[in-house]
């Protein structure tokens, strides 16, 4: 049901993945930035923030994967959005 509703909404496997490989970047950024700006911190604080955002990237995989056999259902995994726009429409 809410990868039907996240297909409708134009959502597809790709922005998924891509969101999952911009959070391993994220999680990497996070991990220095808190090294930089939180100097007294220490370490373990700056591993427990790259890990918090690291641990994004497996939900937007698992999404992936799941819009991704919900697009071969509906036979649209390799269709334009301009395609899919216009077999709605149809």
């Amino acid at each position: 049901m809410v990868i039907k509703k996240m297909h409708d909404m134009g959502i597809r496997s790709e922005h998924a993945y891509m969101a999952a490989l911009g959070s391993i970047g994220l999680s990497i950024a996070t991990w220095a930035g808190s090294l930089k700006m939180e100097p007294g911190a220490g370490l373990d604080r700056a591993d427990r923030w790259g890990i918090f955002v690291g641990q994004w990237a497996p939900t937007f995989f698992g999404l992936g994967v799941a819009l991704s056999h919900y697009e071969q259902q509906d036979g649209t995994l390799t269709a334009t959005v301009h395609e899919m726009r216009e077999r709605k429409a149809g």
